[in-house]
């Protein structure tokens, strides 16, 4: 079959080439996937148009085409302006269209965070001693993605702490993060089958893809009557019990990877109206 050749004014082209960039080549497989993924979807009712003759304005309706979803909306744009980045650093283009184009704010707080009893539910369906609840106590006893927790191994631990590379961002702004191995996890871990090179095996003995484990756990959650949690809501989870433990934010900082204060000061903030609430309550009940 002979590929479609493309008009080098057009949209398609400029993303094929982007493809291309060393830009590109360093991001990570799963941001280099979704990227793709986002530029694709522009490009089927877009790619033959001439890219520089885009303007602000084209640029604001391709992210209202999908404003019912603001993270989407604000994805397609941030995919956009790393597109017209390179092409204005190339010389393709006079002008970045997509510099003053704003993200829409979210209508949604993310991923649902789990619940104490919900994490009790999930147990009580897949007992200590599952591959299941191996899972769960990674995700939940580390704070980390499951891009992380998909390639957790023995060869991470030592004496008592895990230390690891996350995979996010690993090759342009790499996080290290050591945890220790508390007793919880230790425990799950030894009580739990495992593999040779990483603790989460396929049924054929292999280590699990990002998107493989993550199809798998949402069928164990599903099967735990769950089908609202997922494995990125034990990262919230885990974050949430370290600040209503009264963690400071550079503690679960230290934990987590993020990067920011303000990545995780939500995770305080809720903490304390939590702390708050219950003590003016009980000033309530003593009256």
């Amino acid at each position: 079959k002979v590929a479609r050749r493309l008009s080098e004014d057009s949209l398609e082209w400029l993303c094929r080439r982007y493809y291309e960039s060393t830009e590109f080549g360093q991001l990570d497989a799963s941001t280099q996937r979704r990227r793709r993924q986002i530029l694709t979807e522009v490009c089927i009712k877009h790619g033959d148009k001439p890219f520089a003759m885009l303007e602000e304005k084209h640029i604001r309706a391709l992210r209202n085409e999908k404003a019912a979803t603001p993270e989407s909306a604000n994805q397609r744009v941030k995919a956009l302006k790393q597109l017209f980045r390179i092409a204005k650093e190339d010389g393709l283009v006079d002008k970045n269209p997509t510099l003053e184009v704003r993200k829409l704010k979210s209508n949604g707080v993310g991923w649902h965070c789990w619940t104490d009893a919900e994490v009790e539910q999930f147990e009580m369906r897949h007992p200590i001693g599952t591959k299941a609840h191996l899972a769960l106590g990674l995700l939940l006893y580390t704070a980390q993605r499951r891009s992380d927790v998909v390639l957790m191994g023995r060869r991470h631990i030592r004496n008592g702490w895990m230390t690891l590379t996350q995979q996010k961002n690993r090759k342009r702004n790499p996080v290290e993060v050591s945890i220790p191995v508390i007793p919880e996890l230790q425990k799950v871990i030894e009580m739990s089958p495992t593999g040779e090179l990483t603790f989460l095996v396929t049924d054929y003995g292999r280590p699990f893809s990002v998107a493989g484990f993550g199809n798998w756990f949402r069928d164990r959650c599903n099967e735990a009557g769950l089908p609202h949690c997922s494995a990125h809501g034990l990262r919230k989870a885990a974050a949430t019990r370290l600040a209503e433990k009264g963690c400071t934010a550079k503690e679960i900082m230290a934990i987590t990877g993020h990067k920011t204060l303000a990545e995780v000061q939500r995770y305080i903030e809720a903490a304390e109206r939590k702390r708050l609430a219950a003590a003016a309550m009980a000033k309530l009940r003593s009256n």
